[in-house]
């Protein structure tokens, strides 16, 4: 199964390093420039990408003169940038941006907001293999050596939070959010309970790691 390509066009090699460092954990395959002409260039041989992450203020050409670019090529976008006024954000989102996250930014967010843009341009891989187990978000299905394991809606929300952001540690309250929603008023308790049965039904005692007082990680 391919990975989604996602683009990094980010002169501050720290931050697109550790950028493309946490989408390859995150089972992505990246490309980074650190100049806006040279994205520019590089797209008209390769422009297969599901995704581009843009820095706004770039040497060569910056993210919004490298926006025309990208719709030029159908690749959505997500600004990441410094600017945090608000004039820049509607210039960046009226431009044609899916997304605009300003710096700092923490990555499970970054995770997050580029798995809703694949979803919306309809880019997203439908199927997600890790470990022995292929999980199927059209068919809401878990297979388990092709043996397809019953679980319950939300045990099924929340592994495949999980296996989305596998190697990442998330806290209880992040996976409530996450899974249950911001409206939920039950008790960080739940999600032991639920990471118990995924552990009992899928095996996965080593590979579902408790994070002491933060969580809980999905290791591969």
């Amino acid at each position: 199964m391919s990975k989604n390509r996602i683009l990094i066009v980010e002169d501050e090699a720290a931050i697109a390093t550790m950028i493309a460092m946490n989408l390859g954990v995150a089972n992505y395959e990246t490309q980074i420039y650190s100049d806006g002409m040279e994205a520019k260039k590089a797209l008209q041989e390769d422009h297969a990408f599901d995704l581009a992450l843009l820095d706004v203020m770039l040497p060569g050409l910056d993210g919004f003169e490298l926006l025309e670019d990208m719709k030029r090529y159908e690749i959505p976008v997500i600004f990441l940038t410094a600017k945090d006024d608000l004039e820049s954000k509607i210039h960046g989102l009226k431009s044609g941006a899916e997304d605009y996250i300003v710096k700092p930014f923490e990555v499970l967010e970054l995770l997050v907001r580029i798995e809703k843009v694949l979803e919306r341009t309809n880019r997203w891989n439908r199927v997600i293999q890790i470990l022995d187990m292929e999980i199927n978000f059209e068919e809401h299905t878990v297979r388990q050596n092709g043996t397809e394991v019953q679980l319950k809606p939300m045990e099924f929300e929340l592994l495949a939070v999980l296996a989305k952001n596998k190697n990442i540690a998330i806290s209880r309250e992040k996976l409530l959010q996450m899974v249950w929603g911001t409206d939920y008023v039950g008790e960080t308790r739940t999600v032991d309970v639920h990471i118990g049965q995924l552990r009992k039904k899928l095996g996965l005692s080593d590979h579902i790691k408790t994070v002491s007082k933060l969580g809980y990680r999905l290791e591969e």
